[in-house]
């Protein structure tokens, strides 16, 4: 039996696999129009909202539209129904359709855009192109009943404790003896009111990502079976992944710029691309940026690009990285479209997981404003 699913819940799923806190700061992201405080059946998952969106969403009978470029980028100083922003938004209101967009936390997260478009292109030992931020690392101890140990330490890894690497489910436990004596309002798992107990323990040490640790000594203190679980969680020094825009990997086939050009083409379903530098350069190591790439020459640069795959380029800043020696693919700023399958793969899976009633779809009309001739 599948159960309703507010909005609300479902964004905050989905926020935490795309945080607003990995946005580029003063970017515009979260509920654009509408409210979080519903039921939802129909969600589209689209990457611009035009009155084109809008039309499908309308016909679609859509609830809920996640978006990837904010509706409401720069403010508004009305809403004048006689534009296109101001008949979108009327649309919205007058079929009670919630538009909510995740732009740049969406760039940066793991899986999100840029991780589709280096799956895309079959990039290989990929890292951040540009960093923003360093995600901190705690250690997690706690003392668990031998008894009790394993099912505590599969909470801890389903919950997202002990990744180090590709490695998952990372942990060390050691043994000891555990004290304690309830008082009369106790509700003991061992033991009785006012007798101290001594209890075979393992202490189970691991570590975890400071923005999943909410969530792991949630699944701690569901999966131990003492009433109240001791643990202790303190920060770490250790260096914490890197998040950040783009991505730099390697290509296992052999390509000149030219062969690589036509398949960036194929895969991502594009007419043609635009293309900076020698075509019979050898490319081995690729850099690849969903949206304007134009500030990122240099990083790509740095990290040893023999090319960069983005949008969006600038004359000037083409002859500048030509000069450099680093060859562009200008794919469009439409690449990102991407991110309609990706998001809609994702939260289908939470939907089954979790057994809501609810249908999540890619929008299927192309918003590229630009055609070849």
């Amino acid at each position: 039996m599948r159960k309703e699913v507010q909005a609300q819940t479902l964004i905050q799923q989905f926020e935490q696999f795309s945080p607003k806190s990995y946005a580029v700061e003063g970017d515009k992201n979260g509920l654009m129009v509408g409210t979080l405080n519903k039921s939802v059946k129909r969600v589209m998952i689209a990457l611009d909202v035009l009155e084109a969106t809008m039309e499908e969403a309308v016909d679609k009978k859509v609830d809920l539209i996640i978006a990837h470029h904010p509706l409401l980028f720069r403010p508004l100083k009305q809403v004048n129904l006689d534009t296109a922003h101001g008949r979108i938004i009327s649309m919205a209101i007058k079929h009670d359709i919630t538009i909510y967009a995740a732009h740049t936390n969406l760039d940066v997260t793991k899986g999100g855009v840029n991780d589709l478009l280096a799956e895309a292109l079959e990039l290989k030992e990929t890292e951040v192109l540009a960093p923003l931020h360093e995600e901190g690392v705690q250690k997690l101890v706690s003392f668990v009943p031998e008894t009790e140990a394993a099912q505590v330490r599969e909470a801890l890894g389903q919950a997202g404790a002990g990744f180090i690497g590709e490695y998952s489910h990372c942990s060390f436990q050691s043994a000891g003896t555990g004290t304690f004596r309830p008082t009369d309002a106790a509700n003991p798992f061992i033991g009785e009111a006012g007798v101290q107990e001594f209890v075979n323990e393992v202490k189970i040490e691991t570590i975890v990502r400071a923005s999943e640790s909410k969530k792991v000594i949630a699944a701690l203190q569901k999966a131990h079976p003492y009433e109240e679980p001791a643990y202790d969680l303190y920060p770490l020094d250790n260096e914490g992944e890197a998040f950040g825009l783009g991505r730099v990997g390697t290509i296992a086939d052999s390509h000149t710029l030219e062969t690589f050009a036509e398949k960036v083409k194929e895969q991502l379903g594009l007419e043609g691309v635009r293309v900076v530098g020698d075509l019979k350069k050898n490319v081995r190591k690729v850099a690849v940026l969903g949206g304007d790439g134009n500030k990122y020459m240099n990083q790509a640069l740095r990290k040893g690009a023999d090319v960069l795959v983005t949008g969006d380029v600038y004359y000037h800043v083409a002859h500048d990285a030509q000069m450099d020696g680093l060859s562009i693919i200008d794919a469009g700023h439409h690449i990102e479209q991407i991110m309609k399958r990706g998001v809609s793969d994702r939260l289908n899976a939470v939907v089954e997981e979790n057994g809501y009633e609810v249908e999540v779809f890619p929008s299927v009309p192309s918003t590229d404003p630009f055609q070849f001739l």
